[in-house]
Formats: C-alpha cells, structure tokens, sequence
C-alpha cells in the first residue's frame, strides 16, 4: 500500500494498523526487510515459531500487499516471500471511526517504544560528526506552509539518497531515520532572546551532534495517552 493509490477506508486502515502492531507480523517484516526473502520454514527456525504460524501471518501480510510471493522460487508447498514498497500517510486522527483511532494509537504506541530504543542507540554509537550513528536537534521559526515545504523536501532527500536493498551500492547500509516536528502553542508569550526550545546557547537554530550535549539523555517523555499516529515509511 502506498502513497498514491486509491483512497483506503477506514476498515482497511484498521486492518493494516492492526497487522502493523502485531509484534510477531513486525519481526517478519524486518526480517524480510534484512534479508530480502524467506519462507515459512526459514522464518520459523529464526523466530522461534512453529512453521504453520508463520505461514499464517505471512498470509495475512500478503492479502494487505505488504509482501508477495516470490513465483520463481516457490513451488509446491513451499512459498517464499519479499517486501513490497510502503509508504503510508495516517489520516486525521479526529476523522477516525472508534476502532480505527485504537488500532492506530495502540500502533503509535509501538513505534514510541522502537523509536525510544532507537534514540538511545544513536547516542551510544554515535562516534563524532562523521560516522554512521547521528543525532541533530534544531528549534526555529517557521509557518505551516515553511514546515509543510520542508517535509515535502525531507521527502525528496530520501528519494535522492535512498536506495531499495536490491539496489544499494557497495558499502550501503539499512539506516533508520526519524522525523518529528513540534509547534508551540499559539497561546504562549513571545520568548526572550537566546530561550526556549531549541536555543540553548543562542539565538536561532541549534544542532546538537553528540550524546554529551544533550542534558536531558535519560529523562525521555512518557507516550502520551492518545499519542497521533504518524506517518511510517518503516514496519
């Protein structure tokens, strides 16, 4: 499923959030995602599961067109499987039916926790400015057209940067990046120069590149109790 193709409904939606936050569907995608392909046998003896359960799930992968069948390499019984592409954007969460915002909040609840772990190993690999593990955070100023044009741009440096696994170059990695961005509430006084988010030493924008900087490593903030679920380019 992605971006572009003919609008979900909110039964879909709900199915695919469902499938996205069982923990077990999740291992089976990355592990397909790592490694390219697999079958139900292969993904059992891995995952420690029985080989009638994995096949199930990877049934149920398929019907949403998360992952296809590999028709060369199957025959019989035996099904492999890849990843397709993904790319989907969660609509509004105030649009949503009851099941749909559970499903999909329980879902962003997950991908707090995975995005937590994957915080704190940023700061613990990180080896300076030039190595594989980076952490940047900025405050500044924008409108919502600027903020909206920059993701739109974020997006393009993906496209540009980015690599399907087939075809990576030598010496590519699988590399996780996030994205978050967080306005003020309209509601709050002007700060004074050199305060507030983002400008811990001075005026305007900020970067902080190492563990060492950050003051509040180890306080991160509890997920809120109807966290808005958020668009995933990732399983």
């Amino acid at each position: 499923m992605t971006d572009g193709m003919t609008e979900m409904t909110s039964l879909e939606r709900t199915a695919l959030y469902k499938s996205l936050g069982n923990p077990l569907r999740r291992r089976i995608l990355e592990y397909l995602g790592r490694h390219g392909e697999a079958n139900s046998t292969v993904l059992a003896r891995e995952l420690g599961e029985s080989s009638g359960t994995t096949s199930y799930h990877l049934r149920k992968l398929a019907e949403q067109r998360l992952i296809e069948e590999i028709p060369e390499k199957s025959g019989g019984r035996e099904r492999w499987w890849r990843v397709l592409p993904f790319s989907h954007t969660t609509p509004d969460p105030a649009a949503m039916s009851p099941e749909e915002y559970a499903a999909a909040a329980r879902l962003a609840h997950l991908k707090i926790e995975v995005d937590t772990a994957l915080f704190r190993r940023a700061h613990e690999e990180y080896r300076g400015p030039e190595g594989w593990a980076q952490v940047q955070r900025h405050g500044t100023w924008m409108t919502r057209e600027e903020l909206l044009a920059f993701l739109r741009d974020y997006h393009a440096l993906l496209d540009r940067y980015g690599h399907l696994r087939e075809e990576a170059p030598e010496g590519a990695r699988p590399v996780s990046l996030r994205f978050y961005a967080v306005a003020e509430p309209e509601s709050q006084p002007e700060p004074a120069s050199g305060s507030g988010p983002g400008r811990d030493h001075e005026p305007g924008s900020t970067r902080e590149p190492g563990p060492g900087r950050d003051p509040g490593l180890g306080r991160l903030p509890e997920p809120s109790p109807r966290p808005a679920p958020r668009r995933t380019g990732e399983r």
